[in-house]
Formats: structure tokens, C-alpha cells, sequence
């Protein structure tokens, strides 16, 4: 008995995998396709050539697969389970003795690992090489390096200081710097301007032709110097930050930023719960094989696989238009970071604990 048990345990985990793997190619193969038909577009400007469109297209497949993965999970698995419904394999396996809550533990199986790929994927390689392609376009393109500026150039806050820099060209170069400081009663004291700043690890920034302008009562007063050492908490690593959306930042940088805003009495609310969402998108693919069951035991009453795969990808179009919309609305509504990112997953997980209800009764 436990020979056989091992023997279909087997068996599923393979016909999954490889019906999860089959997708998820079909869906890299067709994404990168398009996305190097648009990067086709920037050929020619500058030194952007055919070379670097597909070496950003390249750097581009992690973070594709860390968005298709739990897609492809749920219509991999309903894929396989519906061809062996076809075959009638599910019901000599549940004839057998297989219980539902037997054949759910055995495509958790599948989903754990895929989970653990997804949570790899998105604090390791997706992060790093989202900016390799944001410094390889940069420097192909001579743009700027951060792109969450405005067109005055990237703003930050830090302290009674807020920091306008025209051409970031480097986390630790920058070029046309302006520093705005307050007073406590956010007076404004002085307006420092630098033509450039290097950061460097034993004393921090240095200011290259730095012009102060210190503002006393109703005069001004204008200080000039060569070279200049700023002290400031912004480092190039919380630079280098953003680059990256925060959905495909690492939890790490998450954290470090979240910190560095909070610190600064500015709104966390998109950060918060993209550190959530980080948390609970891998626990998607573990939703997603619950929700693509319920479609193995309707070979008699629902149409062919077609039809199965096409409601399966409509369900993974759902998914992931809640999850960005569920994002979306948490920051506007300020909900909990917390209910903002638990929201898709738990409504499908509803879902499909309905339909399997549903057909268990059948």
C-alpha cells in the first residue's frame, strides 16, 4: 500500500511539474518576444544597439518568471489534472482510496518547491538583475541612473534637508547637487549648491565647487569653497534602491528604505505593503494548485481542456489584476499594509476552498 501510494505521489508531482514548466516556457518564450519587439524601438539612439535590446531582455527573464510563476502554476496544474481526468486516471486514483485532502498534500508538494523559487527569485535575482538592465539602458541612453525622479531630478529627504540632485549618474556620483536645509520651525537657513559629489567610504560625500547661501534675518550671505565633505544618512546602497520598484526590491532593501522614510516622518504606505506582498506572493502557488482541483474532478460535466485552460488563464489574468489593484486601492484608502496584500490570495483561496466544496457534494 505505501509502495503504491509512493508510486502515484510520484507520478502527479511529475505530470505537474512538467505541465508547470511547459507553461511557464510558453509564457517566457511569448513575454520576451514582446518585450524585445519593444526594445527594438530604442535601436539606434545613442549607443543603444540590437546587443544591448537583448541583453536587457535577458536581465528582464527573472523578474518575468517571478510575475508568471504562480499563473503558470495554476494552469500547469489544471492542465495536467484535466488530461488526467481525460484519461480517467483521477477516478481509478480516487476509486483507489485517493482522498481529496491526500491529492491536495501531494500537489502542495510541487507548490512548496515553487515557492521556495518564487521567494529566491525575488529577494536574490530579480532585484540585481533589474539593475544591471536599469545601468545597462542608463549607460546606453546617457540617462540619469535613478528613475522614481521628477523632471527637476531625484528628491529625497534627509533630516531637516532636502536633497534635489539633477543627473544622479551613479549611486555614489551625482552631479548638480542642491541642499535645501530648515530650521526646526522649518525656516529655511540655507541653499548649498555643488557642481558634483563622490562618495567615498572613509569620510562620506565630498562636494566638488560648492556655493552656500546662508539666509540671516532679512540678508543673505554667500560662502564659496572648493571641496566640501557632507555628512548625510543617504548612503549609495539607499540610493542604489531606486532603481528598483519596490515590488522587485529585496526585503533587505525594503526594510532599509521603509526605515529611512519613516525616520523622515514620510508616507511608508507603498513600501509596507510591498514588504507584505513580498511575503505572501510565493504562498500564491500553494493557492493556486488549491484552486485549479476543483477542475480535475469535472472531466463529466465540464468541457474539454480547452475550455479548462482557457477559464485557468482568465483566472490568472484575475489574479493578477487584484493584485495590483488591491495595491493600488490599500494606498490610496491607506488600508492595512497587512489586509492590502492578503486580499487576492485570500479571495481565490476562498474560492477555491468553494468549489471544491461544491464538487465534493456533486
Amino acid at each position: 500500500m505505501m509502495l503504491a501510494r509512493l508510486v502515484y505521489q510520484r507520478y502527479l508531482v511529475r505530470e505537474t511539474l512538467a505541465a508547470i514548466g511547459l507553461v511557464l516556457l510558453a509564457f517566457i518564450a511569448l513575454f520576451a518576444f514582446f518585450d524585445f519587439i519593444e526594445e527594438l524601438r530604442g535601436v539606434g539612439r545613442d549607443r543603444y544597439g540590437a546587443g544591448v535590446a537583448v541583453l536587457s531582455v535577458l536581465f528582464s527573464l527573472p523578474g518575468l518568471i517571478y510575475e508568471l510563476l504562480p499563473v503558470a502554476c495554476l494552469i500547469g496544474t489544471l492542465y495536467a489534472l484535466a488530461s488526467l481526468a481525460r484519461h480517467s486516471e483521477i477516478t481509478v486514483l480516487r476509486a483507489s482510496g485517493l482522498s481529496t485532502g491526500k491529492l491536495l498534500r501531494t500537489l502542495y508538494r510541487v507548490a512548496g518547491v515553487l515557492a521556495v523559487a518564487t521567494f529566491l527569485l525575488g529577494e536574490v535575482v530579480v532585484p540585481w538583475t533589474d539593475r544591471l538592465e536599469q545601468n545597462l539602458k542608463a549607460g546606453a541612453l546617457n540617462k540619469p541612473f535613478a528613475q522614481q525622479g521628477f523632471i527637476s531630478g531625484l528628491w529625497i529627504k534627509d533630516g531637516n534637508q532636502f536633497i534635489n540632485v539633477r543627473h544622479p549618474l551613479g549611486p555614489a556620483y551625482l552631479e548638480q547637487l542642491r541642499i535645501y536645509r530648515f530650521t526646526p520651525e522649518r525656516a529655511l537657513e540655507s541653499v548649498l549648491e555643488a557642481q558634483s559629489a563622490r562618495y567615498v567610504e572613509a569620510s562620506g560625500w565630498q562636494l566638488q565647487q560648492v556655493v552656500r547661501t546662508v539666509l540671516e534675518g532679512e540678508t543673505a550671505r554667500v560662502e564659496e569653497a572648493a571641496e566640501e565633505i557632507w555628512p548625510s544618512a543617504i548612503t549609495p546602497d539607499l540610493l542604489s534602491v531606486l532603481m528598483v520598484a519596490p515590488e522587485r526590491m529585496s526585503l533587505y532593501d525594503l526594510f532599509g528604505y521603509t526605515r529611512h522614510l519613516s525616520n523622515n516622518k514620510q508616507n511608508t504606505g507603498r513600501y509596507e505593503i510591498a514588504i507584505w506582498k513580498k511575503l505572501f506572493y510565493p504562498l500564491a502557488a500553494l493557492v493556486m494548485v488549491t484552486l485549479a482541483l476543483p477542475f480535475g474532478y469535472t472531466h463529466d460535466r465540464v468541457g474539454g481542456v480547452s475550455l479548462k485552460i482557457f477559464g485557468g488563464v482568465m483566472l490568472g489574468i484575475a489574479f493578477y489584476a487584484l493584485n495590483g489593484l488591491f495595491s493600488n486601492l490599500g494606498i490610496i484608502n491607506a488600508w492595512p499594509p497587512f489586509a492590502s496584500a492578503l486580499a487576492p490570495s485570500a479571495l481565490f483561496l476562498l474560492a477555491a476552498g468553494g468549489l471544491i466544496w461544491w464538487v465534493e457534494r456533486r
